[in-house]
């Protein structure tokens, strides 16, 4: 498989930019927050974060993730992470996910236009045909956030993964389909359009 390599997108109020131990150390002062992993598969605040960001690099080097560094251009801080997860090039399809930011920027542009800086890559650079978005069944703001990008539902994977501390994860599955990008697309642009 081709190894995909995005380079870094820039937006108007987010630069997405692929993770290197360069981001170590701004990234652990940006995930030491509790709050940010109440509903995620791992912690990585405190002395859980080397942890994490060694877990990445790995699934980087093994070409199973393509994780992604989000700088707040405003002020050059870091403000969280995104990944393409299992890409799968053959079938044209990739997933969207592990996605965590400060809580400073829950509910602002940094959500939306990371999603569209990712999605247009995916569609329009990579000439995918399917995005997907995986989250917990107990994870209501992130689910919300998802169908506010223009995403459809699909349906619940059950006892699909194992979280923090053993608990036994339902997952919710949501995707983008190329023919749904341009519609997705223009509801995004319009989100963005009315925050500048």
């Amino acid at each position: 498989m081709p190894k995909i390599n995005t380079g870094v997108l820039t937006g108007r109020w987010v630069q997405l930019e692929p993770l290197s131990d360069d981001h170590r150390v701004g990234l652990r002062t940006a995930a030491n927050d509790e709050r940010i992993w109440e509903q995620t598969l791992v912690a990585a605040h405190g002395a859980h974060f080397d942890g994490w960001f060694n877990e990445v690099i790995s699934q980087r080097n093994a070409q199973r993730q393509v994780p992604l560094a989000v700088r707040r251009l405003t002020d050059r801080a870091l403000v969280g992470s995104t990944s393409f997860l299992d890409p799968n090039l053959r079938h044209r399809r990739i997933e969207i996910g592990s996605t965590w930011y400060v809580p400073a920027v829950w509910g602002t542009v940094v959500n939306a236009e990371c999603k569209l800086l990712l999605l247009t890559y995916a569609f329009e650079v990579l000439n995918l045909n399917r995005v997907q978005f995986v989250t917990d069944a107990l994870n209501a703001r992130s689910q919300a956030a998802i169908l506010k990008l223009g995403a459809v539902r699909e349906g619940v994977l059950r006892s699909h993964m194992l979280a923090q501390e053993g608990r036994i994860r339902d997952s919710v599955v949501f995707s983008i389909v190329a023919a749904e990008w341009p519609g997705v697309k223009a509801g995004l642009d319009a989100r963005l359009a009315a925050a500048a």
